[in-house]
C-alpha cells in the first residue's frame, strides 16, 4: 500500500497531508462520513453512498460534495494506491472553528482515504450492551463522525469475546450495531428493525431488501423487542465490508450460521450485486 490520500482536490502522500488542529471534525465531530467498497477496482454502489452523504450533510447544515468530486476522488485515490479491492472512506467536516461548538467560515475539509480489503471471518460473534441508541437524537440517521458511543459499545463486546455489539433504542426495540444493520428470523419469517427505530439506513441494508424482493424472499420491516435476539432461529449482520454477514452467537448463545434462509439471502445479494455492477 502507497499511502496516498486525496484532500481537498489534492492527491498527497499520508506523510505530507496536514489537517489544522482547529479542524472541527478533530475539536468537536462536526462531520459525516461514508464507508464503501470497491471490487475488481471500482467503487461498489457510489450512486448510493453520494446520495446518502447528502442526506447527512443536510440533516447537519453541512454543504455537500459534488458527486463529480465524490466519484473522481474515489478512483483517483484507488488507482493512486494501486487497489482493486479496498476499503473506502470519504470523510466531510465542516473545516476550521472556534474552541467550542459555534461553526467558523472556513470551507469544509475533503478527505478520502483507501486500504487493502481485509476479510472478515466467515461467522460473526456479537453482544448487546447496556446503553440505548436514542431514536429521538439530532443525529439518528446521520452517519457522523462523532463515534464514540460506538467505540465505547465495540470494546465491550470484544472483551466479552464478540466482533460486534448489539443495541437497542430507548423503547427497548432492536436497533443495530455499532457498524452494521441486523437481520433475524423468528418463526420462519425474515425481519428487521425499521428506519423509525433509529438505525442508520445502511447501503446495504437497502440492497439485501431490493434482493430479498427481487428473489421473492418476504422481509419485513418492523419494531422488534430487544428480547427477539434470545429467540431468533437465525440472524445476520449487513454493512458494506460485511455484505450478508451469518451471526453464530449472541451474548453465548448458539446459532446456525448460515441458516436456510440467511443462506438464501446470500445468493440473492450475490446475484442482486452481479446486476448492480452491470
Amino acid at each position: 500500500m502507497k499511502g496516498i490520500l486525496w484532500l481537498n482536490g489534492k492527491l498527497l502522500p499520508a506523510a505530507e497531508v496536514r489537517i489544522s488542529p482547529f479542524d472541527h471534525g478533530l475539536l468537536v465531530g462536526d462531520g459525516v462520513f461514508e464507508t464503501l467498497v470497491a471490487r475488481g477496482g471500482l467503487p461498489f454502489a457510489p450512486q448510493l453512498h453520494h446520495e446518502r452523504l447528502v442526506r447527512s450533510c443536510e440533516l447537519m447544515g453541512l454543504p455537500p460534495m459534488e458527486e463529480s468530486d465524490f466519484q473522481a476522488a474515489l478512483v483517483a485515490v484507488l488507482q493512486a494506491n494501486e487497489l482493486k479491492d479496498a476499503r473506502l472512506r470519504v470523510t466531510l467536516t465542516s473545516g476550521d472553528g472556534p474552541l467550542g461548538s459555534d461553526r467558523g467560515t472556513e470551507p469544509c475539509t475533503h478527505l478520502v482515504t483507501a486500504t487493502a480489503l481485509k476479510p472478515w471471518p466467515p461467522t460473526e460473534r456479537v453482544w448487546t450492551v447496556p446503553w440505548p441508541r436514542c431514536e429521538r437524537s439530532a443525529l439518528a440517521g446521520v452517519k457522523s463522525t462523532s463515534y464514540g458511543e460506538n467505540v465505547i459499545a465495540l470494546a465491550y463486546a470484544k472483551a466479552r469475546g464478540a466482533g460486534e455489539a448489539m443495541m437497542a433504542n430507548t423503547r427497548g426495540e432492536l436497533c443495530e450495531g455499532t457498524g452494521s444493520n441486523v437481520f433475524v428470523v423468528m418463526h420462519g419469517q425474515l425481519m428487521t428493525p425499521p428506519l423509525t427505530s433509529g438505525c442508520l439506513a445502511g447501503i446495504t441494508r437497502r440492497l439485501v431488501l431490493d434482493a430479498c424482493h427481487s428473489a421473492g424472499i418476504i422481509c419485513q420491516e418492523r419494531d422488534l423487542p430487544l428480547s427477539v435476539l434470545e429467540h431468533c432461529e437465525e440472524a445476520f449482520l449487513t454493512s458494506s465490508t460485511r455484505d450478508v454477514h451469518p451471526i453464530d452467537q449472541i451474548d453465548g448463545r448458539p446459532l446456525p450460521a448460515p441458516g436456510l434462509i440467511t443462506r438464501a439471502v446470500q445468493q440473492a445479494f450475490v446475484l442482486h450485486g452481479v446486476k448492480m455492477a452491470r
